[in-house]
Order: C-alpha cells, then structure tokens, then sequence
C-alpha cells in the first residue's frame, strides 16, 4: 500500500510510515549537488548520498535527459500519467518480490504539474562496486559474482521484466560479495516470448562489453548460463 503525501511543492509516495521530518530531509537533499558516477558504464543517473532518521544511508535519484535534449531541457519531464520515479519505484516493489537484489526503494518524489522534476530515495547499498570496474580488478571475483547474475536474469527473463539497460555497469557488488541489479528506470513488462527477452538482453551486455573493452567473460558465462 504506496501513500502519498504533499509538502510544499513536492508530492511524495511511500509505503513506508515517513514523517514530515524526514520527508523535509529529502527536499533538502533533492537541491544539492549530486556525486559523479563510476567511470565505467556509470550511465547518465545522478545520485547524492543522505542520511534518514530511522532509516540510515540512502541515496536519491535525480533523474536526468539523455539524448540531444540534455542540452536544453535536463532535469524536467512533460508529465502524461505517472512520473518516472514513481514507476521505477513501483517496478523495484515487483522485482524484489520475486528475489531480484534491488535497492530497496523508500520514497518517490516530483515536483510540477505540466512538467516535473523527480527523485527516487532508495536505501543505500554498503560498499558499492560496479561488475564492470570488478571484472578489470579481479577476475575470480567476478567469475563469482556472474554465478548470481545469471540466476537473476534468468529470473526477470522467466517472468518477463525488461530491464531497458542492463550491462556490467548496472551490477552493483557490494562488499559481502552480494551482487544487486539497479537503475529500473523506464523497465517494464515485456510481452513477447521469453527468446526474444533473454536475447535482447544479451544484445545489450554484449555490446556494452564491447564498447567499453571489459573482459569478455562476462559475456561468455552470460550466454553460456542462460542458454
């Protein structure tokens, strides 16, 4: 059960029981700067670390264009039903569900009628490191987080979750070795049969470990564990 609520200018939504204390925490955090990504397949999201009162570390999304209209228009969205935030958060309810490793998201934010910005608070993940900076530091490492990596692809192939990019970069270990898959912005229920799924999927790692010349293990034990 997601409740909303309206501080100001902002609208929040949460399932968990967040008061205006922390919810005005948030506000203060969505207007700072944001920390830069990893160097490697980091992606164009913007995150600023923070702090709860009850809830601890968490980090908050700052959705950003991509595309030439970054240029021009780069935090703000046309608003035609719901937000993103509000879509990925509710995505990231369903994922977890189902024992996908996804942040654990707390609250979602917009604020804007016509056109809005928006945030997503999620629960921080304890010593981050991306697959793809691991896979050029350590190949055993690696080799064992690709073990759990396939079991939950398989699992979003099997009920038909589409994560719109999902490449070594959007694979987060943290520092018990346990791997999450994060950044559901714009994921989605995919209709068609699970072939098409696990190869689009592939596609996409493929030529994200191409692009930026990660080992090709990561492809290898991916295509080998999901045939």
């Amino acid at each position: 059960m997601i409740s909303t609520r309206k501080i100001e200018a902002y609208r929040f939504g949460s399932s968990l029981e967040l008061d205006e204390r922390q919810l005005r925490t948030c506000i203060r955090f969505f207007n700072q700067p944001t920390a830069g990504n990893t160097p490697v397949l980091g992606g164009r999201t913007s995150l600023t670390p923070a702090k709860l009162n009850g809830i601890g570390s968490v980090v908050i999304k700052h959705y950003r264009r991509g595309g030439l209209l970054r240029y021009f228009i780069k935090q703000r969205y046309l608003k035609l039903g719901k937000t993103r935030a509000q879509i990925e958060f509710k995505l990231l309810q369903v994922v977890r569900n189902l024992g996908i490793n996804a942040p654990e998201p707390v609250v979602y934010a917009h604020r804007g009628c016509i056109f809005y910005q928006a945030w997503l608070v999620s629960r921080a993940i304890k010593h981050p490191l991306s697959l793809a900076l691991l896979s050029l530091k350590d190949e055993k490492k690696t080799r064992q987080a690709m073990e759990s990596v396939i079991g939950q692809i398989s699992v979003l192939i099997q009920n038909g979750i589409l994560h719109v990019d999902l490449h070594p970069g959007n694979i987060v270990v943290d520092g018990a070795g346990q791997i999450f898959i994060v950044d559901f912005d714009k994921g989605q229920i995919h209709h068609s049969s699970t072939e098409k799924l696990r190869n689009r999927y592939l596609t996409r790692w493929q030529r994200a470990v191409t692009k930026h010349r990660l080992p090709e293990l990561l492809t290898d034990m991916l295509q080998a564990g999901l045939n």
